[in-house]
C-alpha cells in the first residue's frame, strides 16, 4: 500500500494523485492539514531523506519564519518539532511503500518505481 502525504490543494501532491489514479494504483492519501504529523513518521522519513530534502525552503511558510525559527531547521530535533507545528514546511507530496520513500512529484521515478 502506498500513502501519500500532503495537503489536497497544493500543485505537487494533485500531480501525484492524477498519476496514480491514471496508472490504476491504489494509494490512502493522508492530509497534513487535518490529520498533523507525529515525531515518529518523521523520524521513520529521516533515516531515507536527507533533513535537507524534506523541508521545503521555497514556500511561504518558510519565507514567513523568523531567522531564529529557520536556523532550527539545521537540526534534526528541533527541525522535527518546527515540522510538526507548521506541516507546510514539508515539502509536498511524501510517498511512503514498500519501495521507499519519496519526496516531490517526479513522474519518471513513478514510473520506474511502480509500473
Amino acid at each position: 500500500m502506498i500513502t501519500v502525504y500532503g495537503i489536497p490543494n497544493c500543485s505537487s501532491v494533485k500531480k501525484t494523485r492524477v498519476w496514480l489514479d491514471a496508472a490504476g494504483i491504489g494509494y490512502a492519501f493522508h492530509d497534513f492539514k487535518k490529520l498533523g504529523i507525529d515525531e515518529a513518521t518523521l523520524k521513520h522519513w529521516l533515516t531515507a531523506v536527507p533533513l535537507g530534502t524534506l523541508i521545503n525552503k521555497k514556500g511561504s511558510t518558510w519565507r514567513g519564519l523568523s531567522p531564529t525559527e529557520q536556523a532550527m531547521a539545521n537540526e534534526e530535533a528541533s527541525a522535527i518539532q518546527l515540522m510538526m507545528a507548521n506541516t507546510s514546511l514539508i515539502k509536498r507530496p511524501v510517498m511512503v511503500s514498500d519501495k521507499g520513500i519519496f519526496v516531490g512529484h517526479d513522474e519518471a521515478l513513478l514510473t520506474a518505481t511502480f509500473i
